[in-house]
């Protein structure tokens, strides 16, 4: 990983190419990253022809605007994957003021959705042992000796990379921090 806070060179690339207009860089773009934004905008919006939508909508946006991505403000995947969130998340909006559902019925989906999202990120962006561990743990119902075994490293090992795994994921469900305004009457 760069220490210097520069995009990776892939990124860098791939940026340029789609500001010169190249096709084919859209096509690259769209192998790698399709997958993601479709997951993504499926979990927020629940609806397969929506995330179509979505998906759609995010590769137009990255074609017409390649210059809006900043490598300061971090990887390529993940301004694709905030780009997928916000637009899901205003179409969900959109759906759900339509209807007959409450402000806070609407801001409690979109959190719930949120989070979700988040959390799939955060899996697909964790390094390979991790993602390998949780896996095993949870969708092979293995516990660490047996995730252990199957992977071929240590119980002591296997723990530490459930352990990690277990503490990025749970970031995903800390949502902004809402800090309440002081009692009235009460000394600042």
């Amino acid at each position: 990983m760069a220490t210097d806070g520069a995009p990776p060179r892939w990124d860098r690339k791939m940026q340029q190419r789609l500001a010169h207009g190249e096709a084919a860089a859209l096509g690259e773009l769209y192998d790698r990253f399709a997958s993601l934004v479709h997951t993504l905008a499926h979990r927020v919006l629940e609806d397969e022809a929506a995330a179509d939508r979505v998906t759609r909508e995010v590769f137009g946006h990255v074609w017409e605007h390649p210059g809006d991505f900043d490598p300061k403000e971090g990887s390529l995947r993940s301004w694709i994957a905030g780009l997928t969130h916000r637009q899901a998340v205003e179409r969900l909006r959109q759906s759900q003021s339509e209807g007959a559902a409450t402000p806070e019925e609407i801001e409690e989906k979109v959190r719930a959705a949120s989070a979700a999202a988040r959390a799939d990120y955060i899996v697909t962006s964790m390094p390979a042992p991790l993602r390998a561990a949780l896996d095993l743990a949870y969708l092979r119902r293995l516990d660490y000796r047996g995730a252990a075994a199957q992977l071929g490293v240590t119980e002591d090992e296997a723990r530490r990379r459930l352990r990690l795994g277990l503490q990025l994921l749970s970031t995903a469900h800390r949502g902004p921090r809402v800090v309440a305004p002081p009692a009235h009457g009460g000394a600042l």
